[in-house]
Parts: structure tokens; C-alpha cells; sequence
């Protein structure tokens, strides 16, 4: 299998709609709202932050977004990262991580944000191992009121 990871356009946000929404199905609690991702809210991010795509033989398989903090454009949330089931198990998620800390360090971000959901703690150990840590001062901007507060990690990129 070949991958590839190639920045998004305007013209995937429904490919990255229909893609968060299979990644999250039978995986991300329902109370999650990558179950209930559209078009125009992945266009919002795409027009204010930005996306990758992941392909595997030239096909999309999974997708991940960052957005700049609005209090601090040298901030950045990465949110909605997710591989389809038929993918998991191979680390092909981790491209998609490692596609974000590289454009953050060539865009001169200063941090790197995210948030693990109460109910994936195993993910905790994944991030860390990109030099993430947990900041429990942090709150996460995209938070989900109607769960309980997510992990915030974070991972300094400059000083």
C-alpha cells in the first residue's frame, strides 16, 4: 500500500465532511459532533486554518485539521483527526500528526494544541509520544459541552 498525504482545498471539505463522519462512526461516542460534521463547517476550517488528506493507493483514507486560536494566530488546535475502520491498526493516523507538526514548524507556529476525549485515554500515550504533554490550564477551544472536558495537550514548538 502507497500513501500520501496532500493539503486540502475548498473543493474536499464535503470528502473531509463524509471522511470524519465514517472515522468517527462505531469508534467516537455519538455525543461527539464528528458525527454530525457537514460541508460547511470543515469549509470554515479549511478557510481559517487548514486540512490534510490521507490517501492510501490514491484514495482518500482519513483526513486531520488544524485552526489558529483566535487569541493567538501562533496557537494551533488540531482537531478531527481520523483514519476509516478498514485502515486502523496500520499507524497511518500517525502520518497525519506528523503532516501537522511539520507545516506548524515551516508556518513558524509557536504551539500545537489538542485535545484527547475523556473516553480515549489510550490516545494519551500516542500523542506523548510526539512530545505532547497534558496541560491541565489549558481549555480546548472546540470543547463539547455536552461531554465531559477532554484532556488538553500541548506541545511547544519555539520558545
Amino acid at each position: 500500500m502507497q500513501t500520501q498525504i496532500r493539503e486540502a482545498t475548498l473543493e474536499d471539505a464535503q470528502l473531509i465532511a463524509s471522511l470524519t463522519r465514517a472515522a468517527w462512526a462505531n469508534r467516537v461516542a455519538v455525543t461527539s459532533g464528528g458525527h454530525r460534521e457537514t460541508a460547511s463547517r470543515v469549509s470554515q476550517h479549511l478557510l481559517h486554518g487548514g486540512a490534510f488528506i490521507l490517501l492510501a493507493d490514491g484514495e482518500p483514507i482519513g483526513s486531520a485539521r488544524w485552526l489558529p486560536r483566535e487569541d493567538n494566530s501562533a496557537i494551533w488546535e488540531m482537531l478531527r483527526i481520523g483514519v476509516l475502520p478498514a485502515f486502523r491498526g496500520l499507524d497511518l493516523s500517525q502520518q497525519l500528526v506528523e503532516a501537522i507538526i511539520h507545516h506548524a514548524y515551516v508556518n513558524e507556529v509557536e504551539e500545537l494544541r489538542l485535545a484527547v476525549r475523556h473516553d480515549q485515554p489510550r490516545l494519551l500515550d500516542l500523542y506523548s509520544a510526539y512530545e505532547f504533554s497534558e496541560a491541565p490550564e489549558l481549555e480546548y477551544a472546540h470543547a463539547n459541552p455536552m461531554d465531559p472536558p477532554p484532556t488538553v495537550m500541548r506541545r511547544i514548538l519555539k520558545n
